[in-house]
């Protein structure tokens, strides 16, 4: 069993404007030394395959077939194995 961490934003040629509200807001609260703010999303999936890279594959097709769009966002996948319980 593994793990799969997915980090999905924004490519930076496509404008944020959650990000870019966060960054006046965190302005306006004081925080002037924070230079941009880009706000993405962050998805785990647990997943029963029989390697890591079988684990891998199955990811980054569930982000290219439906959790991403790959026309406006990149991804990042970090693989992880889970300990598993022993009987």
């Amino acid at each position: 069993m593994y793990k799969a961490n997915v980090h999905i934003t924004l490519r930076n040629s496509i404008l944020d404007p959650k990000g870019k509200a966060a960054h006046h807001a965190l302005h306006n609260l004081g925080l002037k030394s924070v230079n941009s703010v880009r706000i993405g999303k962050f998805i785990e999936m647990d997943i029963d395959a029989g390697s890591e890279k079988e684990a891998a594959d199955i990811a980054d097709s569930a982000c290219a077939q439906l959790l991403a769009n790959e026309v406006m966002e990149d991804y990042e996948i970090e693989i992880l194995k889970l300990e598993t319980e022993k009987e």
